[in-house]
């Protein structure tokens, strides 16, 4: 169906084009290990007219914003999720919670490093959105988790801050350094 694009253009928008462009700008960037986007590489890969990034988002910081977006809605859900279980033990949703973080950065290397760099390159009410919608819930639940397994005598009192960093940082680094492991340990 023909919309008026870029600068009035007619621009055909093919059906699905908005999630083929987020799905091939995460594919770039987990396989090329990197938190930014060539708008022509982003063309090229998904067979979408460039002019689409800014029907869809603007430009490319507004596709960045939607593809965080996309990542961590899914991740807070989930948390969510699995703190509201009433039929689990407080160390089986850690465990699964921390299985699934590894998954996480698995399949969206990206992700922390996207995080940092729209934190930092937004103005403060983004920023603030950021971290109300993604980070603090997070947070609040390994608050909720660690007290819980406190209460249930299985874990020990910890800075549910100083776990956060610790189970986000070690999972980001292993996942975020294919390269070292490449050229340092002969493995992919």
């Amino acid at each position: 169906m023909p919309d008026r694009g870029a600068r009035g253009l007619s621009l055909a928008v093919p059906p699905g084009a908005r999630e083929t462009l987020l799905d091939t700008a995460g594919a770039i960037m987990r396989e090329g290990d990197i938190v930014d986007i060539s708008l022509s590489e982003l063309s090229l890969r998904s067979g979408l007219n460039s002019a689409l990034v800014k029907y869809y988002f603007g430009n490319k910081a507004g596709l960045l914003k939607a593809l965080l977006d996309r990542d961590w809605e899914a991740i807070v859900r989930s948390v969510d999720a699995l703190v509201a279980k009433d039929d689990m033990d407080p160390e089986s949703k850690l465990r699964r919670h921390i299985s699934k973080v590894i998954d996480t950065f698995y399949a969206v290397p990206y992700l922390n490093r996207l995080t940092m760099r729209m934190v930092r390159e937004s103005d403060d009410a983004e920023a603030r959105r950021i971290a109300d919608c993604y980070l603090s819930p997070i947070y609040r639940a390994y608050e909720q988790l660690i007290g819980d397994g406190v209460r249930a005598g299985v874990f020990r009192s910890i800075d549910p801050q100083l776990f956060y960093f610790t189970v986000t940082g070690a999972v980001d680094r292993f996942f975020s350094t294919r390269l070292v492991m490449k050229y340092c340990f002969d493995q992919d």
